[in-house]
C-alpha cells in the first residue's frame, strides 16, 4: 500500500510541476498572439498582416519559450529537490523514494531534451541547460548528443567535446537494481559519436576516445591518450624504422 502511494504521489507531483513549467514557458507567446488579435488591424479578408505577424514571430517565440523552459525547468529541480543521488543503489521493485526523485528527475529532463534538445544540441544553449541543471561545466565544452543524462553527476572540463549519439549518464541497471555514480571527463577530452560512457569513469585531460567505443563502469583512463575498442583500450604510437608511426 505504502509503495502504491508513493507511486501515486510521483506521478502526480510530476504532472502538476511539469504543467506548471511548461504553461510559463509558453506564456510569452501567447501574450504576444493575444496582443496582436486585439490590434486595430484591417479585417483579415483585406490585408495578410496579421498571419504575417503571427508566422514572423515563430521562430522568436520559440526561442524564447526555449529559454524560458530550460530556466524553469532546471529551477524547478532544484526546488522541488529531484536529483540522482549519487553512489547509490535501489531495487526498481521497491520504489523508494531516492529512486522515485531519480525518476521525476529524468522525465524533467527527457521533456526538456525533446522540446530543445532536438534543435540545440552542440549549442551553448544546450550546454547552458546542462548546467543549470546541475552539471559541472567548465568553458568551450560543446555537447552535440541528447543521451546525456544524470546531469549533476557528470563534471567536464573546459574544452570538452562529446560527439553526436554518445551514451553518457550517471546511472545504470544491473538485475533490477538501479545504480548511480559520477562521471568526470577532464581538460580537452573528446568523445567519439556512438560511443557509450558508463557510470563512475574517470577520464584524464586531453584524452581521446574513439568513436562507437565502450567505455566500463568505473574506468579510468590515463591522460593523454587515445582510446578505442569494445571495451576501449589505449593506442600505443611507436616509431617505425622508416620514420612512420605505427599503432
Amino acid at each position: 500500500m505504502a509503495r502504491a502511494l508513493r507511486v501515486a504521489w510521483t506521478v502526480a507531483s510530476i504532472f502538476v510541476v511539469e504543467s506548471v513549467v511548461f504553461g510559463l514557458a509558453v506564456l510569452p507567446a501567447f501574450l504576444f498572439w493575444s496582443l496582436i488579435q486585439r490590434w486595430p488591424l484591417p479585417r483579415p479578408e483585406e490585408t495578410l498582416l496579421e498571419p504575417v505577424l503571427i508566422a514572423m514571430s515563430l521562430v522568436p517565440a520559440y526561442l524564447v519559450f526555449t529559454v524560458a523552459l530550460i530556466v524553469l525547468s532546471s529551477g524547478a529541480m532544484r526546488l522541488c529537490g529531484w536529483r540522482t543521488i549519487p553512489d547509490g543503489a535501489w531495487r526498481l521493485a521497491d520504489m523508494e523514494w531516492p529512486l522515485l526523485d531519480w525518476a521525476r528527475f529524468m522525465i524533467s529532463t527527457h521533456i526538456v531534451r525533446v522540446l530543445v534538445g532536438m534543435f540545440f544540441r552542440g549549442s551553448p544553449i544546450w550546454t547552458l541547460y546542462l548546467r543549470l541543471n546541475g552539471a559541472r561545466i567548465g568553458k568551450g565544452v560543446y555537447i552535440n548528443s541528447m543521451s546525456i543524462s544524470d546531469h549533476n553527476l557528470l563534471e567536464f572540463g573546459d574544452g570538452v567535446v562529446i560527439g553526436e549519439g554518445v551514451h553518457l549518464s550517471g546511472h545504470t541497471v544491473e538485475g533490477g537494481v538501479l545504480k548511480t555514480g559520477h562521471v568526470r571527463l577532464g581538460r580537452g577530452v573528446t568523445v567519439g559519436l556512438g560511443s557509450i560512457v558508463g557510470i563512475g569513469t574517470q577520464v584524464g585531460d586531453h584524452c581521446q576516445i574513439g568513436a562507437l567505443s565502450v567505455v566500463p563502469k568505473r574506468s579510468v583512463l590515463a591522460p593523454g591518450g587515445t582510446y578505442v575498442g569494445v571495451p576501449v583500450r589505449r593506442l600505443e604510437m611507436a616509431t617505425g624504422e622508416d620514420g612512420g608511426v605505427e599503432v
